[in-house]
């Protein structure tokens, strides 16, 4: 029996280091698609180019998790017609940090295997789903990452990883590290949704948040790294899949955008 995987890309920030944009950061063109009937080249989304990673490891069905007033997504990809996907989509509530959007896709994915991208990091490996789905079915592992070297540790969550592919700790942004890989990606089995859901649960009721005077919540963003890293200690077996010759690029900062523009804002794909 083939397995079901969906995938899940989040869409809740509110990209303000690159902010004001004249539309949702995930709908920045850059670069160009041929489509079919049309006889010249039209802007491709960037959030479009993880779907179609998505879509090359066989996946045919996408939660995409919205903000509030970000409509201009589903109003672009529609039900998922020229990605040749199935686009369902989802409001996230709390502005928290991704796990919570991640979360909301919980009831519609619980037993499910779930692929997860961002949605604003380029990366120049194009199969990059199909390698990290078979390290899963052959480890039988709860999470598996694509992992990648790292440019900057200081600003990636960097991975500790054996010759055999399994991942015995992920530091956060550490100040200084010897690793050399950070995770850009990843698979994950319905344990990890579960875990992660039960986690996020008992990170509300503790003291990590405060109430403020408007009865509003304050916290710093929680991670989807600082999860996977909370996941590990717990014991959930995490592997990892290199990509030794993969590049990638974060567009949501101002000098990363410009550098993104002039590397891939004329390529046609």
């Amino acid at each position: 029996m083939e397995r079901e995987v969906v995938g899940l890309m989040p869409a809740g920030g509110k990209a303000e280091r690159i902010a004001p944009l004249p539309c949702s950061k995930e709908l920045f063109p850059l670069g160009f698609q041929l489509m079919e009937g049309i006889p010249q080249p039209r802007p491709k989304a960037v959030g479009q180019y993880l779907l179609e990673k998505f879509q090359l490891a066989g996946i045919t069905k996408t939660f995409i998790i919205l903000r509030k007033g970000k409509w201009d997504i589903p109003a672009y990809f529609g039900h998922g017609e020229f990605v040749n996907m199935h686009l369902g989509y989802l409001i996230m509530g709390e502005a928290l940090g991704p796990p919570f959007t991640l979360d909301q896709a919980y009831p519609f994915v619980h037993d499910k295997l779930v692929a997860f991208g961002f949605p604003d990091i380029m990366i120049s490996s194009e199969n990059v789903f199909s390698p990290l789905l078979k390290q899963q079915e052959r480890t039988q592992a709860d999470v598996v990452l694509a992992v990648f070297p790292a440019h900057k540790p200081q600003l990636m969550d960097m991975v500790e990883m054996d010759e055999n592919g399994k991942i015995h700790a992920m530091f956060l942004k550490p100040d200084k590290t010897d690793l050399e890989l950070c995770w850009l990606g990843g698979v994950w089995t319905p344990a990890f949704t579960q875990f992660m859901h039960d986690y996020l649960q008992d990170f509300r009721r503790k003291d990590d948040f405060k109430t403020a005077k408007a009865d509003k919540l304050e916290t710093e963003d929680l991670t989807v790294g600082a999860v996977i890293q909370a996941a590990i200690k717990k014991g959930l077996q995490t592997y990892g899949v290199v990509f030794p010759d993969g590049k990638y690029i974060d567009i949501g900062t101002a000098d990363n955008l410009m550098k993104s523009v002039e590397k891939f804002g004329c390529q046609v794909t």
